[in-house]
């Protein structure tokens, strides 16, 4: 069975950091490429980061860029989200999102980052 479980959300400062985790399982995880979405209450679904199955490749949001990273570990099939100098504007329900190739797509059930003094 597949599963995606995403971790580390929580109520943070402004100023603050997070480091989002998602644990895979039920599936070849290197043979996918991992990326992190985020949903705020009334907009739309967006990127926020992703990464290539062998983590050498990465792509972000410019409303992250220099912010957040994001990495993986093929060995303990996780992939993480490490958001530092949160914002307001990040408050959002974050999704694990994995792809490839001749499969459908999975996705995770989220995790509630609130950015709040």
């Amino acid at each position: 069975q597949v599963q995606l479980v995403e971790s580390g959300g929580g109520l943070v400062q402004p100023g603050g950091s997070l480091r989002l985790s998602c644990a895979a399982s039920g599936f070849t995880f290197s043979r996918y490429r991992m990326s992190w979405y985020r949903q705020a209450p009334g907009k739309e679904r967006e990127l926020v980061a992703g990464i290539s199955t062998t983590g050498w490749g990465t792509n972000y949001a410019d409303s992250v860029k220099g912010r957040f990273t994001i990495s993986r570990d093929n060995a303990k099939n996780t992939v993480y989200l490490q958001m530092n100098s949160l914002e307001p504007e990040d408050t959002a329900v974050y999704y694990c999102y994995a792809r490839t190739l001749d499969y459908p797509p999975y996705w995770g059930r989220g995790t509630q980052v609130t950015v709040s003094s």
